[in-house]
């Protein structure tokens, strides 16, 4: 047999994720494999009647110094090293009594788990970090040809169907690909190591700073999920990456229609931030977007009424759109949609009868998507990136401030809060025209202020008159204000800060509009 499919002999295992450990070392033991392992993998190996040896039989040391030295042995790495066809490296572990290892099945010490405690003390922080299965992970990797390494339950079942069906060998290609996987295991495990350390910058007080501080050395490890058609046009490559979370748009279930294109996946995030905005206990909301803006965004008793709210803002550019919800999708939401051709629609999840519905339309693409918090925000510049906190800062009573002659009406102010929410998902500058729970006008992306506030009230479909609006930063001057006015709306919610406030303000009062101020600003570039 050649060197790439030898059969494997001997395996040693040592894991801190025992997930489907048992069944797969039970399909290794049936396939005739000796099997070696350490501590708490080889007791619970035992207490399930699978043969197993220490590796202190095989070494010929016991464990030592409390567990930190146990495979740190020329036996262990020797065995794993050695290059079975070069003829002086099989004589030089022969002289030595050293056994061939022929498998490596290690996966690491819980360190970020250990890292994400709350005031965890520093003692047990550096316990935590691995140092025996690396270096096993890294040996055996990169002897590949001779030795096959898993570092993840999810392969166990593939390496033991390919084991059974060859006889116990696996191919020069799976190997290589178990490899890879491996160095980009520990590499990930060496970089949160990194970071984490980083936290601590006075050894003596050694305590952890807060996670939120910026990394000095901002270490990114993602891995490729999806291969993309191209990316916002046709001659640009693309893929997506997924932080392995299992969580957020980039680890969402599609369950039905064509493949996700990058335009659609930057607008599905789109329309599932702005969805988010809002608590389903409180009301249910659809956002449907075009190019990452809101075409619509509205409240509702049901699904279906949110829907029907949201469309009428913008019934033509509505079309084609993507959109996000925050509750699960019924029939009678998917009824109304239905009528639409849309691209997207991303939920938390999808009722027997929504996906009933949606199935006549093939092409119609289904996301469930499960709520992911962001920390950070990253944006490419040349030569580098630009990192800032994500903006998720919530809007409290105390940030509200009445600077006109007239407070607004409970109305307005139901009205205004959710402007508020949808504008700061609008792209700067913006202005968003409002009813309590329904967007009327949008203005997106515009050079000037004034401009969006002519815009947003040119696009409205809904009467404007008694609307409110909501702008993501200050007014420069009044005349944003006098155009707010003359479209008919009654109140405005912005940031204040502009040198020219108290003019604002007086525009504001001349014409008879209640203001609020928030202290704070949504920019969305």
């Amino acid at each position: 047999m050649s060197r790439s499919t030898s059969r494997i002999q001997r395996a040693i295992l040592s894991v801190t994720d025992k997930t489907g450990l048992v069944d797969f070392a039970r399909q290794l033991c049936d396939l005739g494999i000796e099997l070696i392992s350490t501590g708490g993998t080889a007791k619970l190996l035992r207490d399930s009647g699978i043969a197993v040896k220490d590796i202190s039989e095989l070494t010929g040391f016991p464990e030592m110094l409390d567990g930190r030295v146990k495979t740190l042995h020329p036996k262990v790495h020797g065995g794993i090293l050695h290059r079975r066809e070069n003829p002086s490296h099989v004589a030089a572990v022969a002289e030595h009594g050293i056994q061939p290892i022929d498998m490596v099945v290690v996966n690491l010490y819980a360190f970020e788990k250990t890292a994400a405690k709350p005031g965890v003390p520093f003692e047990e922080l550096i316990e935590n970090i691995d140092i025996g299965g690396p270096s096993m992970i890294r040996s055996a990797a990169k002897n590949f040809h001779d030795v096959a390494v898993v570092t993840s339950p999810a392969d166990y079942q593939a390496i033991a169907e390919e084991l059974t069906s060859s006889g116990g060998a696996l191919s020069l290609e799976t190997k290589w690909l178990l490899a890879q996987k491996a160095f980009a295991t520990t590499a990930a495990y060496d970089s949160a190591i990194a970071s984490t350390l980083e936290r601590i910058p006075d050894i003596k007080n050694s305590q952890l700073a807060a996670a939120e501080a910026f990394p000095q050395t901002l270490r990114l490890s993602f891995q490729k999920n999806l291969d993309l058609r191209y990316g916002e046009n046709p001659h640009q490559k693309a893929a997506m990456y997924s932080d392995g979370s299992g969580v957020g748009v980039a680890n969402a279930r599609q369950l039905q229609g064509k493949e996700l294109s990058y335009n659609n996946i930057v607008d599905l995030q789109a329309a599932w931030d702005l969805a988010q905005e809002f608590d389903p206990n409180d009301a249910a909301v659809c956002a449907i977007i075009k190019h990452t803006n809101p075409a619509g965004a509205a409240t509702g008793k049901t699904l279906a009424e949110a829907y029907k709210r949201a469309l009428e803002c913008d019934p033509v550019s509505a079309f084609g759109g993507v959109i996000g919800v925050n509750r699960s999708i019924d029939g009678e939401a998917a009824e109304e949609m239905h009528k639409l051709f849309l691209e997207v629609i991303a939920a938390p999840t999808f009722d027997d009868a929504a996906q009933a519905r949606f199935a006549t339309k093939k092409n119609l693409r289904l996301v469930e998507v499960k709520a992911a918090p962001q920390k950070w925000t990253l944006k490419n510049v040349s030569g580098g990136i630009l990192l800032q906190d994500h903006d998720s800062r919530p809007l409290q009573d105390i940030d509200l401030k009445v600077v006109t002659q007239r407070a607004p009406t409970p109305e307005e102010t139901r009205a205004l809060l959710f402007a508020w929410k949808v504008c700061k998902h609008v792209k700067s500058n913006a202005i968003v025209y409002a009813r309590d729970g329904q967007t009327v006008g949008v203005g997106a992306g515009q050079m000037s202020r004034v401009d969006s506030a002519k815009i947003g009230a040119m696009k409205a479909q809904l009467p404007l008159q008694g609307t409110v609006a909501a702008s993501d930063a200050f007014f420069p001057f009044p005349d944003g204000v006098e155009e707010i006015a003359r479209a008919g709306a009654t109140a405005i919610i912005q940031p204040g800060g502009s040198q020219r406030d108290p003019e604002v303000i007086a525009a504001a009062d001349r014409l008879g509009l209640a203001m609020l101020f928030t202290g704070v600003r949504h920019f969305r570039h």
